[in-house]
């Protein structure tokens, strides 16, 4: 895996979390047990700080960033979709954030919660727990997301980090 320390601001990331060797980790990045990120995923914390939950899989090409100002957290047993950009915001636990959609400065997407794919969420918009966020600019659609609706795909990239960190080889 490429990761970087950027002068003091170096990444921690847990022992039994998967990191593909093609994704990139720099700066203050923390990285949590049984985490996955995929390749083409960057987290870049040269300004602020970067949080990943346990469990929490950052899928291929998605790119992570923090302000000065503003951290981003990411909680435990999110799914962060494909090509998803995060930005200076707070994700809180159990939530899927749709392939393609970007989230912006202090956007706040509550427990349960979907970010749907290639919505775009404002600054400062508070998705509540279990609502849905939907559009260009995203429309919140509350209490639309049954509890524990991603809890399988978790489990999935959970395994699937496992499996990578057993079977993966390189082939030149």
């Amino acid at each position: 895996m490429a990761t970087y320390a950027l002068g003091d601001r170096a990444p921690t990331i847990a022992p039994d979390a998967f990191v593909h060797p093609d994704a990139v980790v720099i700066g203050a990045v923390s990285i949590g047990a049984e985490a996955t990120v995929w390749p083409g995923a960057v987290l870049r914390g040269d300004y602020g700080t970067i949080s990943v939950g346990a469990r929490t899989s950052i899928q291929d090409g998605a790119v992570i960033h923090a302000t000065s100002e503003l951290a981003t957290v990411i909680g435990a047993d999110c799914v962060v979709g494909h090509l998803a950009h995060l930005e200076g915001c707070v994700v809180e636990d159990g939530c899927l954030v749709g392939s393609g959609s970007i989230v912006l400065h202090s956007v706040r997407v509550r427990s349960g919660a979907l970010v749907g794919a290639g919505a775009v969420v404002s600054g400062g918009t508070d998705v509540p727990e279990r609502a849905m966020a939907l559009g260009v600019p995203a429309k919140i659609r509350p209490d639309s997301v049954p509890e524990n609706a991603f809890a399988d795909s978790v489990a999935l990239y959970v395994a699937n980090g496992h499996r990578y960190r057993a079977e993966l080889r390189r082939l030149d």
